[in-house]
């Protein structure tokens, strides 16, 4: 993640990609011209990097030239295209490629094709890296397409938030969920957790996911996903982890406009994790951190029987049942740790001490993230 300004952006498309794209470009063009020598044109500010890797990785001989344009405000393409430095040669009877970085609306185009409309030029062809076909609003042929993308703002490899970002030999997309703050919460029987996910949420107003409630909500609103858990469950089967991803999902779209997630129960593989890792990235967001509770076992052992004596829940009252779940639980732990520790997003916290002592250590995690 980086910052330009007051925006953040996200990892989208690798310098490995793009290198590999412009080399499909080069050699597709070469081919199609043939022993011509064409005239390459930039678009200027941004495309300055594609027509330098592009004529580097050119097999034949070629020319190059420039025109700069401008159209962007910020992160939007405005209508207003200004040309502020034309054609300096005579192109008659020339084959001639526009190298852009990228075309969204078609603007920019449409000016191009203004400036070449009395050129006489043999012929003219459009090749762009990145194309956003959702965002193009003009007939005009688009010949050499490198990477089509999502009509999203994106910054590095030529392309510019006001000013930063062209010097990125990587692409960033924008991130648009600007602040948000996701946990996964996890912590043994007895350690607490449900109470300090309570005092959580509402100090830093959070939504506190649990799988537990989730599924038991879905069920018994006999929701299709519910039903659809319930049929896996009946047959003393695991229930996929899709099931309970789109549970979760629906969780998240209901909550479209909270600060972020307390997840509760979930994940409990690695590969439920990648699964969140991905839900979480397709709401343009991320997990921040695992925060566990640690507790000693016998410690844990006490507060659980103690807590059977009232509960009334028999996985409370028996010792070895109680150390067994124990035992699971820091079994599925262990492999979790490994993962976010992987990502510097493990985090393991004190359990022990009264509940406002905990939620202090916990808040001192959460404030430096």
């Amino acid at each position: 993640m980086i910052k330009l300004h007051d925006k953040y952006f996200k990892p989208f498309i690798s310098a490995k990609e793009i290198d590999d794209v412009i080399q499909r470009l080069a050699i597709e063009i070469a081919e199609d011209v043939g022993d011509e020598i064409p005239v390459f044109v930039g678009i200027l500010n941004g495309s300055f990097m594609v027509v330098s890797d592009f004529v580097k990785k050119y097999p034949k001989p070629c020319e190059v030239t420039f025109i700069k344009l401008a159209s962007y405000e910020g992160v939007k393409s405005t209508e207003d295209i200004q040309r502020l430095i034309g054609l300096t040669q005579d192109l008659t009877g020339r084959t001639v490629v526009i190298l852009e970085d990228i075309i969204d609306t078609g603007n920019t185009l449409a000016e191009v094709h203004r400036i070449f409309e009395n050129e006489k030029v043999k012929s003219l062809k459009i090749a762009t890296l990145f194309y956003k076909p959702e965002a193009y609003k003009k007939d005009y042929k688009l010949h050499y397409v490198g990477i089509e993308i999502p009509n999203k703002f994106i910054v590095g490899f030529g392309l510019d938030y006001s000013g930063l970002g062209r010097n990125l030999p990587e692409i960033y997309q924008i991130k648009e969920t600007q602040h948000m703050t996701n946990l996964v919460l996890f912590g043994p029987p007895g350690a607490g957790k449900g109470t300090q996910a309570d005092f959580l949420k509402e100090k830093y107003n959070l939504v506190h996911i649990s799988t537990g409630d989730v599924f038991r909500y879905n069920i018994k609103n006999e929701t299709a996903l519910g039903m659809l858990a319930k049929s896996y469950m009946d047959k003393g089967e695991l229930v996929p982890d899709q099931v309970t991803i789109d549970m979760l999902n629906a969780e998240v779209e209901k909550n479209a406009g909270a600060k972020g997630f307390i997840f509760d129960g979930f994940p409990r593989t690695n590969a439920q994790a990648e699964s969140l890792d991905k839900l979480m990235d397709s709401k343009d967001s991320q997990i921040d951190a695992m925060i566990a509770l640690e507790v000693d076992d016998e410690i844990l052992v006490e507060r659980l029987l103690s807590r059977g004596k009232t509960s009334g829940r028999v996985d409370d009252a028996d010792e070895s049942i109680i150390r067994n779940r124990i035992a699971e639980y820091y079994d599925k732990t262990a492999i979790l740790k490994d993962f976010y520790s992987a990502q510097n997003k493990y985090f393991g916290v004190d359990g022990v001490g009264s509940i406002e002592e905990i939620t202090v250590r916990l808040s001192s995690v959460i404030d430096e993230l």
